[in-house]
């Protein structure tokens, strides 16, 4: 009876030492190896990673939805009215259900206000997003964070009244102009830029600051030469989405610059018509200008299509080469 029980004792210290090691500071003790992981069947990780490709597919095709039932829409209604002919004239004459007349005036008047916009904001972000990331500190730099964060948020039509109050107490309730849409529009447009250029320098390494530096570049000869042109790829791109951006509101356009049946040069003086204002007013009439709503819908979309296109075509021509 002794014999079979010290053949399974053995077998038994046998498993044991396979499964443990002695300790090699010599304490005695004995350690158990860590176990192997569990390996996961290939067939799971395939599941599993068919369940992410269709579910982000999915995502995808959901997303996409809206923008293609958008553009087809705006495009087999407007199609019929859209040409060089609609793009090429105003409404100077044009009353009731007449189905002549076109968008000229509107295009004109949309270039000057998103023109003027652009002059006002595109400097001042730049320079504000450069105070933030390469000198702002302290309170001060908090105050500005917060007040372009609150100015993300504001309402179109807050700005349109904005501007509209401004130049009435300047110049009185009678006067309008393109200017005034510019300033509204370059309320909204500002914080866009910020936010765009302090993350396009932010994302400008380091070594590259403290390499000029330690040639004993000075610190805004730096700024100009090695942060701005390694930057400039995305700053340009994100300057062109800000303009793309403001060049269809239609909130603070109505309150500031009003409707022109004709094309006004004149940027400082005189009512002038911009393309969000022209497809409002023209849905609202009915009938056959209806039409011309549509067409003007799609000259809109063009434009921003057209400045998508441009940015990209700017962010790869200044994108470094590698």
């Amino acid at each position: 009876m002794t014999a079979p029980a010290t053949a399974a004792e053995s077998r038994a210290s046998a498993a044991d030492a396979g499964r443990t090691r002695p300790d090699p500071a010599g304490s005695g003790r004995v350690r158990r190896p860590i176990p192997e992981p569990t390996p996961v069947p290939m067939a799971h990780r395939r599941r599993k990673d068919r369940l992410a490709t269709i579910a982000v597919c999915g995502a995808f095709v959901l997303a996409l939805i809206p923008l293609v039932s958008l553009v087809w829409i705006v495009v087999s209604n407007g199609i019929s009215r859209f040409g060089w002919t609609f793009l090429n004239t105003d409404m100077v004459g044009v009353y009731g259900s007449m189905v002549s007349g076109g968008v000229y005036h509107a295009i004109i008047g949309t270039l000057q206000v998103t023109g003027i916009a652009a002059v006002i904001s595109i400097p001042l972000g730049i320079f504000t997003a450069i105070y933030l990331v390469e000198y702002g500190r302290g309170p001060l730099k908090r105050g500005i964070t917060l007040l372009v964060d609150v100015m993300t948020g504001i309402p179109s039509i807050v700005a349109g009244l904005f501007a509209f109050a401004l130049f009435t107490i300047l110049f009185g309730p009678a006067y309008k102009a393109a200017v005034i849409g510019g300033v509204a529009l370059a309320v909204l447009m500002t914080p866009v830029v910020v936010r765009s250029v302090e993350e396009m320098l932010r994302l400008v390494p380091n070594e590259l600051r403290e390499a000029a530096y330690a040639l004993g570049v000075p610190r805004w000869l730096t700024i100009v030469k090695v942060v701005l042109r390694t930057a400039i790829a995305g700053i340009t791109t994100g300057i062109m989405i800000a303009i793309a951006r403001v060049i269809g509101e239609t909130a603070p356009l109505l309150v500031t610059v009003g409707l022109a049946a004709g094309v006004n040069w004149n940027a400082f003086e005189g009512r002038v018509a911009t393309l969000p204002v022209y497809v409002y007013r023209q849905y609202a009439q009915g009938g056959a200008s209806i039409d011309r709503a549509w067409a003007g819908a799609l000259t809109l979309i063009a434009i921003v299509m057209l400045l998508n296109l441009l940015a990209r075509l700017v962010s790869r021509y200044f994108s470094p080469r590698t």
